[in-house]
């Protein structure tokens, strides 16, 4: 898909609960059978994902001549216009009207709207002049609306046509990107050859393994762009990936910054939500769960606080196959990090730079209005900088000549090294309400959700929706697709840096505090802060409390945050300003506040108690709009609502609240309820009366649901029935447990797109009256019927727009219209304890992730040869599943494993998956041919694996009729080589090509002679031999200079280890049992090792050079074989220790007969 415009769709979204409210933000037009199921539908599901209110018109949905009058105001009041232009847009006069209709609103009210076409298998130009199908789709209008009505037609599309917008081309994989892709906050002009270089670095060879690229360069020049270009780019190619936006701002945080980044790698990487307690815990997740794996992670805006290793561990302990970035504006940083594939991104050349300038300043490439020569002059100025080329343009939009001439002069005036001044001049031109939130957003909302500031700025009457609007337009924010505020660090570091200018020296003087050591400095040292209107400050690493008096002075405070507090005091006088309190997880609160012009309360898990002084005043308060109570779980009894007419959200969930009591039903603003997991005994039957709500969660309560308000669109509970489900016409996702009854036409719920059905065992039936879901679902769970007489499932022949399909703990003997879910990515099917087939599974060609799991009675699988786009399969303990046919066919499939299939006789094919990175295949003891893994007793001989190049990690264990394995040696990707149990292999392919390998051990294999090409191992850190009884001898071992583990245990014919002593890496070095060995080299250059045992080798009779080792940690060898020197040297070492340490800080001698001599015995020594 190629970006040629320059506005992010998500970044013109405003707040659903600001005011005033419109219904619709963006006006999404296109014709049906062109691409309503597929790109419109993905386009949709894209806006919809940060709640951009979409109106998703349909041109087949149109009757009659004219547009109706409903969507003449859903054009009006929407902000945004995409017009997809397919080629049959213009056959449809339907689209045609309006087209002409957004872009006479576009024109009569300046800068409210904003167009941004999308060319859908269609070139601007053809669109523009209105060839090809264009040309002979208007050649059939006009005989029937005549010249004039075709004239509007054609100057509307030839102005949309000029207009800056997206090209969507057939070779575009945008239906197999959703949510993957990182947003680009900059167009992609003149990038090309920027991603090519970048690309090119990214495939050529690294030395010793460092595989990460560095692009540095000044602020502005366009590092991050490039970045998520190439990220965009390259992602489907790795197993995992993440995107680190702003590291120098994370790093910044003085307490968690390196627990945060690896909380955020961590999470992105494995999916699922984790948070580091410190930064060594961090490293021992990332180097055992993360590493194995094949990641691409891009880490922007990197300084030099920025330690890998503190961070990510060792960067060669990453798989070969994976991928770092760093982007920097100081190159001495990727210096330090020792990275040697470097780019600088030059600035844009002159063609791009104007055409970047004319983008924004015109919103076109080819603007009517004559000023070349100032867009000349503009672009000299700009010097090549893309941000200052967006922002400069973004400030000349819709302004006259005189404006232009004026900033002009402004600019020349500024050297061009102060790039934050030039760009200074954009924020020069807000008004005073813009002003205050770029300010607010710049120090404190980065990375909020947009919706809620909305409150207080509101609240403060600063015009929220226009100011973020404007600061859109002037590219000074971005919204990105999770609907969080997003700045250029530039930007951010303008509007910090203005307020820092408010007084250099005292920083309790200016009007926002976001610097946690300025916050805690300023409250302990009770300074005069009457300016502070923001303030921001985390107590997790702070003992002390925060009585009123360090508040008192805040008279202008609209915004207070603490984390982790101790609030104490009576707040009732102080604060008369406050219209946001957000106390999160504090110990304590101030037994009162004062709530006069609160906007927002957020006292999420914190030790609200019942006897609060502040409830009476909270439940008259008409200015507060949300309260947040979550997780306050001292709060009991019953909750006064009050009259609170302006409140919008309310969320009382994991408290102890039984009963809502007030006037409920009057609160005709409310949009928003959360009561999950409370106490709550009832809802009260007014809440039917709440004609704004839109979203109610009712999870774990077990209550009867009364009849609900129609606006609803998101509902969770857990009830037997909800007794008007089919009004909620207006419903996009339903989470519902418990259920007894599923309507037989719940298809009438056609803007349904989350359906999730459970039941708990409690449940004793379930009643189907022939279920027809609604077309429109993305995503299907239904789970925990297995234990309710629930014979079959509701037939999915009509769902044909489903992505991810689960079904868990179900009892139906199919599943009938499998095979008509032709967009299905993701299937989990777990626990379908009678399921007998999957017949419709080979139909399902886009399916990227399937996993089947504990199906008892399942036989066998269709074949698998038309699911081209397989990635992971993962089927675990389906006792009779006896056959998986055209595996070889899965050209994508990167991971399969296969656990506790004992009926599987053979899982052919598996030596043609090309992609294969993870295999793991266990307890499949009927397997008699395949390339195995473990406890497979029968097999006798696997296929040639060589062909598996991206494989990295392998495991054959307790195969006892094994004998070869052929291949091996050509498995250049592998990391890790386990071989156990394999009593008959006599040989192994040499080694020495598997440079990546860093562990290989082998255990009770008996036969095996030698191990071929171990000495060239360069990378090998494990080396482990344990009752390898036919060993005799090992290759000289002096060139593994990475390895700090080498065990050899019971290898009874083996008589010497040659190169041990040039180990110097060597930390651990076990041998024992080693009947034959007579001698092993002076041991005096291992200066790093730590654990040192030598114990059972009846035949060695000295062990040279460890008088001079530090002391080890662990240290066992035989008396015998201790030298005077070194039986002196642990005497006095253990004297010292006994002096100078706590007796139980004292280590444990032990013998080499494993006696445990006590404290007493070695301070007798």
């Amino acid at each position: 898909m190629e970006l040629t415009g320059s506005n992010a769709i998500a970044s013109s979204s405003c707040s659903p609960y600001s005011l005033p409210v419109v219904e619709y933000e963006v006006f999404l037009s296109f014709r049906g059978p062109d691409v309503r199921t597929t790109f419109a539908d993905f386009l949709y599901r894209l806006l919809d994902r940060p709640k951009i209110r979409t109106f998703l018109d349909d041109e087949e949905l149109r009757k009659g001549e004219m547009i109706s009058p409903s969507l003449v105001k859903a054009i009006g009041e929407s902000r945004i216009y995409i017009p997809i232009l397919s080629p049959g847009y213009a056959s449809s006069k339907w689209c045609l009207q309006e087209l002409a209709l957004m872009l006479e609103r576009y024109k009569q009210d300046e800068g409210s709207h904003i167009i941004l076409p999308i060319f859908y298998l269609m070139e601007p130009r053809d669109v523009r002049h209105c060839k090809g199908s264009y040309e002979e789709a208007l050649e059939q209008h006009r005989l029937k609306y005549g010249e004039e009505t075709i004239r509007v037609w054609k100057d509307a599309l030839e102005e949309v046509g000029q207009m800056t917008g997206w090209r969507v081309t057939e070779s575009d994989r945008w239906s197999h990107i959703k949510g993957n892709y990182t947003l680009l906050t900059n167009e992609l002009i003149g990038i090309d050859s920027h991603v090519n270089h970048v690309m090119e670095l990214l495939k050529s060879d690294f030395e010793g393994g460092i595989n990460v690229v560095g692009i540095h360069g000044m602020g502005g020049i366009g590092k991050t762009t490039i970045a998520k270009a190439v990220y965009n780019k390259v992602f489907t190619q790795f197993e995992h990936h993440c995107f680190l936006e702003d590291v120098r701002e994370t790093l910044s945080l003085k307490n968690d910054g390196v627990t945060t980044l690896q909380s955020k790698i961590i999470s992105s990487i494995l999916r699922d939500d984790h948070m580091v307690r410190d930064a060594s815990q961090g490293i021992h997740i990332i180097t055992n769960r993360v590493c194995p794996r094949k990641v691409l992670i891009v880490l922007d805006n990197v300084d030099d606080r920025f330690e890998f290793g503190q961070i990510l561990g060792e960067v060669r302990k990453f798989s070969p196959e994976s991928r770092f970035i760093i982007t920097t504006r100081d190159k001495r940083v990727l210096e330090l990090l020792q990275v040697s594939k470097l780019y600088e991104p030059s600035g844009m050349s002159h063609d791009h730079s104007l055409q970047l300038l004319r983008r924004h300043a015109f919103r076109m490439d080819n603007p009517l209005e004559d000023k070349t020569t100032l867009c000349e002059e503009f672009v000299k100025v700009a010097a090549g900088l893309p941000l200052a080329l967006e922002v400069i343009g973004s400030l000349l939009f819709r302004r006259d000549r005189k404006f232009w001439e004026a900033k002009l002069i402004e600019l020349k005036r500024i050297p061009p090294t102060k790039v934050q001044e030039r760009l200074k001049i954009s924020y020069d031109e807000l008004s005073g309400s813009e002003k205050q939130i770029f300010l607010d957003i710049s120090c404190v909302f980065i990375g909020e959700n947009k919706e809620l500031p909305f409150y207080m700025w509101s609240d403060c009457n600063f015009n929220p929706e226009s100011g973020i609007s404007t600061l859109i337009l002037r590219s000074l924010l971005k919204v990105d697709v999770d609907n969080k505020f997003w700045m250029h660090d530039h930007v951010r570091d303008i509007g910090r840096m203005i307020v820092r200018e408010e007084d250099e020296q005292h920083p309790w003087k200016r009007t926002r505090i976001w610097s946690n050591e300025d916050a805690v400095d300023m409250l302990i040292n009770g300074e005069g802060a009457d300016l502070v209107e923001v303030l921001k400050v985390d107590m997790r690493y702070e003992d002390f409390e925060l009585m009123e008096k360090e508040f008192q002075n805040l008279s202008k405070l609209r915004y207070l945050e603490v984390h982790s507090g101790r609030l104490t005091g009576d707040f009732k006088n102080i604060l008369p300003n406050l219209r946001w309190l957000r106390l999160h997880y504090c110990r304590s609160i101030p037994i009162n506040i004062n709530i006069t012009k609160l906007a927002v309360l957020d006292l999420r898990f914190c030790p609200v108690r019942d006897d609060w002084r502040c409830w009476d005043k909270i439940k008259g308060c008409p200015s507060l709009q949300r309260i947040n109570f979550l997780g306050c779980g001292n709060m009991s009894g019953e909750l006064h609502i009050g009259d609170l007419k302006g409140l919008r959200v309310l969320n009382i969930a994991r408290t102890k609240i039984t009963k809502l009591i007030g006037g409920f039903g009057r609160l005709q603003n409310l949009q928003e309820i959360n009561v999950g997991y409370s106490r709550l005994r009832e809802i009260p039957t007014s809440i039917g009366k709440l004609s704004s709500l839109k979203i109610l969660v009712l999870d774990r309560l077990d209550i009867e649901v009364p009849k609900l308000p129609t606006s609803l669109k998101g509902l969770s509970l857990s009830s037997p029935r909800v007794p008007n489900l089919l009004e909620l016409k207006d419903l996009e996702w339903l989470h519902w447990s418990r259920a007894l009854l599923i309507p037989g036409d719940m298809w009438k719920l056609s803007k349904l797109k989350d359906l999730e059905l459970w039941q708990g065992r409690r449940t004793r039936t379930l009643i189907l009256s022939s279920p027809t879901l609604p077309s429109s679902l993305n995503t299907l769970s239904i789970s925990g019927y297995q234990f309710v007489p629930l014979e079959r499932l509701p037939n999915l022949v009509n769902q044909s727009n489903l992505t991810y399909l689960d079904l868990s703990e179900i009892g139906v003997h199919e599943i009938a219209g499998l095979g008509e879910l032709r967009m299905l990515e993701n299937f989990d099917l777990r626990d379908a304890s009678n399921l007998i087939d999957l017949d419709g599974l080979q139909h399902l060609k886009l399916l990227k992730e399937l996993r089947v799991y504990r199906c008892d009675v399942l036989r066998k699988l269709p074949s698998l040869s038309n699911l081209t786009k397989l990635q992971t399969l993962k089927i675990f303990r389906c006792p009779l599943l006896s056959e998986i046919h055209g595996l070889s066919e899965l050209a994508e499939l990167s991971t399969l494993r296969i656990i506790e299939c004992r009926k599987l006789t053979g899982v052919m094919g598996i030596d043609k998956l090309e992609s294969l990175q993870v295999m793991k295949i266990r307890d499949c003891s009927s397997i008699e041919e395949l390339p195995d893994i473990t406890d497979c007793t029968s097999i006798e001989k696997l296929p040639d694996l060589s062909a598996l190049e991206h494989l990295r990690e392998l495991k054959i264990t307790g195969c006892n009729q094994l004998t070869e394995v052929i291949g091996l040696g050509k498995l250049e990707s592998l990391r890790e080589l386990m071989i156990t149990d394999c009593a008959l292999i006599k040989k192994l392919p040499d080694l020495s090509a598997l440079e990546h390998l860093w562990a290989l051990t082998i255990i009770r294999c008996n036969q095996l002679p030698e191990v071929a090409g171990i000495e060239r191992l360069k990378s090998l850190e494990l080396l482990e031999l344990t009752e390898c009884t036919s060993i005799e001898r090992l290759p000289d071992l002096s060139a593994l200079e990475h390895l700090r583990n080498l065990k050899i245990t019971g290898c009874n014919q083996l008589t010497e280890v040659i190169g041990l002593d040039k180990l110097e890496s060597l930390q651990a070095l076990r041998i024992t049992d080693c009947a034959s060995i007579k001698k092993l080299p002076d041991l005096f250059a291992l200066e790093h090792l730590r654990e040192l045992i030598i114990t059972g080798c009846n035949q060695l009779t000295e062990v040279t050079g460890i008088e001079r080792l530090k002391w080890s940690r662990y240290f066992t060898i035989d008396e015998r074989l201790k030298t005077q020197k070194r039986l002196e040297h642990e005497r006095w070492e253990l004297l010292h220790r006994a002096n100078n340490s706590r007796p139980k800080k004292w280590s444990r001698f032990h013998s080499c007969w494993g006696v445990c001599r006590k404290d007493s015995d070695i301070i007798s020594l």
